[in-house]
Parts: C-alpha cells; sequence; structure tokens
C-alpha cells in the first residue's frame, strides 16, 4: 500500500519554462533557486512541475526526443559562463547551448573530463542511443528516424558503429549536455530539500514517435518494418476535446515488455525517481485499458478499448524499486476497473475544482465526495486560469458554485483557492496563474491545439508579498504548513 501522502501539504504548480529569465525560457538557474524560497513564505512545501525532457519544436513537454534524457534549454547558462566555459557574448548568441562549452571545459580540465565520462558510462543504457539519434537527427535536418534510410532506421549494427565514428563530436557535445543538464538539476534538488520543499514532476504516459525511446527499443512499440505506426494513442471525446483526439504517439506491445519483465519500464520510472521526490502518470487510466487509433486515420473518435496489464506492471515496479511516491492523472473517461487498480496500489487520484460544479451533488470533483488520498486542484495546466474560467460559467454553474464556495468575501480565484485548500485532499496544488488572479491571457495549454501552447512566462516584476501572506493563512488555518518549510 502506497503511504507517501501521509499529511496535509500545499503546492505551486509552475514548470520550469515559465521561471522568468534572461533566456528564451525559464532555467534551473538562479529564478528556479529563487521560486523555491519564495512559495515557502505562502507556505506551500511542494513544487509541481510538467515533464523535463527535450522536446520537439512546437514545445510540447508531453512530446519529447527522450523519455529519460533532460532538457537542454532548462540548463542555465550564465553558470556556464561562471564556471569559465562560455563566454558573456555567447550567452548573447540564439543558437547557443551547454554543448558549445564542451572544447572550452574538457579540454582544459582532465578532472572534469573524467567526470563527463563516468557519467556517461553510468547512464550508457539510455544516453548511448539519445546521443547518436540525437547527432544523426541534426546531421539529417531534423528528419524523423525513420527516414534515416533503411540500414540506420532498423539499426543495422554495422551501420550504427559507422555512424557513432562520423558522429563522435556531436555525441560527445549531447553527453556534456545532459551531464550539465544533470549538475544543475542536482545542485537545484539539494536546494529545495535544504527548504523542505518537495519536487513533483510528471511523466507522460506514451513517448513521442520519433524519439531515441522509440528508434532504440522497436519491438516494444507498435511501429511496422517502415518504423510508421500501425495504432496510435489517443482518447474518444471527453470535457477536453469534444471530438477526441488522436496523439500519434506509438502504442506499446505490452506482451513484449512483459517478457521482459518490464525491464524498460522500470529503468524510465527509477531514472525520474533520481530527480524527483513525486511523480505524477499521465493519463493514467491507459495503464488499464488504452484508446487504439488505426494508424492511418487522423480521427480521435474512431478507435477501441484494448486492456493494458497495469497491475503486472505496477506490481513489476513496487517489487523492483519499492513504495514508490506516484500519484496519478485519472481525469477523462474513467472507470470502474481503473479505481480499482488506483486503489490496489494505494495511488491518490486526481480532483479538479473546474469540474465540480455541474449541479450533481454525485459530482466525484466536489469537495466532500472523495477521501484524503486525492490531489486537489483548482485547475491544471491543460485548464484554463480559474478566472478565465470563471468568466465562461453559466448561470447554472454559477448557482451550483455559491452553493459550495463563499463567493462573498475575496475575488476570485481566491474562492476556489480556499476552496482547494480546505478541502479533505492531502495535497492541494495551486496553479501559478491562479495565485496571480490572472485571466485567459496566461493559460498554458489548450488540449487538441497546437498554436500559442506552452508560452506564458512570468516576468519577474510580479509582487508577491501580498499574495503569499494570504495564502500562508489559507495553509496555516488547514494545517498545510510544514515545520520544515
Amino acid at each position: 500500500m502506497n503511504t507517501w501522502l501521509d499529511r496535509r501539504r500545499a503546492g505551486v504548480l509552475l514548470h520550469i519554462t515559465s521561471l522568468p529569465g534572461p533566456q528564451k525560457n525559464g532555467t534551473l538557474g538562479r529564478e528556479a533557486h529563487a521560486f523555491v524560497d519564495s512559495i515557502c513564505k505562502g507556505g506551500f512545501s511542494v513544487w509541481q512541475f510538467l515533464p523535463l525532457g527535450p522536446t520537439h519544436g512546437h514545445g510540447s513537454p508531453y512530446e519529447s526526443l527522450s523519455t529519460f534524457a533532460g532538457n537542454p534549454d532548462l540548463i542555465d547558462l550564465r553558470a556556464l559562463v561562471a564556471e569559465g566555459w562560455l563566454s558573456s557574448t555567447d550567452v548573447d548568441h540564439p543558437l547557443t547551448h551547454a554543448g558549445h562549452a564542451f572544447w572550452h571545459a574538457v579540454a582544459r580540465d582532465a578532472a572534469l573530463a573524467l567526470e563527463v565520462s563516468d557519467f556517461r558510462q553510468a547512464n550508457a543504457n539510455w544516453l548511448d542511443d539519445f546521443a547518436l539519434f540525437t547527432a544523426l537527427k541534426q546531421r539529417g535536418n531534423g528528419s524523423p528516424w525513420w527516414q534515416w534510410g533503411r540500414l540506420l532506421a532498423k539499426r543495422n549494427a554495422k551501420a550504427l558503429e559507422t555512424a557513432a565514428e562520423e558522429c563522435a563530436a556531436a555525441m560527445q557535445q549531447v553527453v556534456f549536455e545532459q551531464f550539465t543538464f544533470a549538475r544543475q538539476w542536482h545542485a537545484l534538488k539539494q536546494h529545495a530539500e535544504s527548504r523542505g520543499v518537495t519536487l513533483f514532476g510528471d511523466l507522460p504516459i506514451y513517448v513521442a514517435h520519433d524519439s531515441a525511446d522509440v528508434w532504440a527499443n522497436q519491438s516494444l512499440f507498435t511501429v511496422n518494418k517502415q518504423g510508421l505506426c500501425d495504432e496510435v494513442a489517443g482518447v474518444p471525446p471527453d470535457y477536453f476535446a469534444e471530438n477526441g483526439q488522436r496523439w500519434g504517439n506509438p502504442l506499446y506491445h505490452w506482451d513484449a515488455l512483459e517478457k521482459t519483465g518490464f525491464d524498460w519500464w522500470i529503468r524510465r520510472i527509477d531514472a525520474q525517481m533520481q530527480r524527483m521526490h513525486l511523480l505524477r502518470i499521465d493519463h493514467f487510466r491507459g495503464l488499464e485499458a488504452y484508446w487504439s487509433i488505426p494508424g492511418h486515420l487522423n480521427d480521435g473518435k474512431v478507435g477501441e478499448w484494448i486492456k493494458a496489464p497495469g497491475d503486472k506492471l505496477l506490481s513489476a515496479l513496487q517489487n523492483k524499486l519499492g513504495n514508490l511516491p506516484i500519484a496519478a492523472e485519472d481525469l477523462g473517461l474513467i472507470t470502474p476497473e481503473v479505481t480499482e487498480l488506483l486503489n490496489a496500489f494505494g495511488l491518490p487520484g486526481m480532483k479538479v475544482l473546474q469540474f465540480a460544479f455541474d449541479g450533481s451533488e454525485d459530482n466525484p470533483y466536489l469537495p466532500g465526495n472523495f477521501g484524503a488520498n486525492s490531489v486537489i486542484y483548482t485547475g491544471t495546466h491543460d485548464n484554463d486560469t480559474t478566472l478565465g474560467w470563471f468568466a465562461e460559467r453559466s448561470e447554472h454553474e454559477l448557482e451550483c458554485l455559491a452553493a459550495h464556495a463563499d463567493l462573498s468575501g475575496d475575488d476570485m480565484p481566491w474562492p476556489l483557492i480556499r476552496l482547494a485548500i480546505e478541502s479533505d485532499a492531502r495535497l492541494a496544488v495551486i496553479p501559478m496563474q491562479d495565485l496571480l488572479s490572472l485571466g485567459s491571457e496566461a493559460r498554458f495549454n489548450t488540449p487538441g491545439t497546437i498554436d500559442l501552447n506552452w508560452q506564458w512566462r512570468m516576468t519577474g516584476d510580479e509582487t508577491l508579498d501580498d499574495v503569499w501572506s494570504h495564502v500562508y493563512e489559507l495553509n496555516l488555518r488547514s494545517c498545510r504548513v510544514l515545520k520544515a518549510a
């Protein structure tokens, strides 16, 4: 039985790219460390963020080039200047990334070169493939792996050996990027621990078709001899998308995974838990049964539910790694079988207040209708901000809201924030946009769309003292302030 959610806590949801700072997105640098310090003032002891992997061009954290690698865009380049690995003028160049520092650093420092070499060996079971994948992708002007020619696409041993020799320098730079990411992440994690702040990560259930994961492990996924997907992932119509969603990720060959004792999944979760204290599994219901869409169709409504061996997978993870601090994203179409799977392993699910006010007193998201082993949100990264959501409510929904929340005091979104914090759920998580009382202009993602997502950032000019003071009192009265924070 899972026991990690054993006391009342409060957290803030903010992806690292949304931090302020001089680079094109937020990083693991001083602003991240300062954010840890800042949320403590509000009585928060959990920082939740989205997946950390390297993204494709559209920037979605849920469509990564590797489930094991860190996103080099999150590396704080100023720290590399401080190390003497980059010049201050290098940082101003839009194409600068950590790999450019490789030759400056390693060529001058034998101890560092040994440290990088040790890092590569310790992570060889994914890093070698990822480094070659990235180098080949760069050489091919970004083309997907199934267009690299048959020998490389099908991982012919001789072709891989030749490519690794030709791409050795580029691969070394990728390794150094990952080394640098790991080092900066470790520093951030240590700082969070020193302040009593728990890091709450996120893991997409599926990996991207064009990823090192699928290229290196094709037998574990629904890709054919041409490297294309016979079946792809998605969801049927639900609250988030009335026409369903076709995500396009390859599905798992669960039989093949089971024959290996779920080794790839065990390594995947273990790698995440080296970084995080807590981990959310996105689309958890896909571990019980998944929506399979024919690969040649571009329609989320057309598909079928297929049973998955989630109980066997979770048992294997538990046997190898112990009771894991995992939460389940159990939104959307949730069946009794999904709930059974959650309960069997004691995993907390998610409750989202924006879904609670349809007039049904049996609504599972209403406070009072769920137990303490839950994580409650005003909204998630897939929802509008609470202020934007509130502006679009019907008269009926507003009446339902007024029946459950005190709307006579603070302006929205604070009534919903208060409802979340005062709920029975042991963990209450509030998006930073709601704490800042921002509207729809600050929405982070609209499911089923590509443009204009993942872009919102804090400016660094926000005045937060009053926010922290107000929410600290709420957290304190609701017994969510930990002494360590």
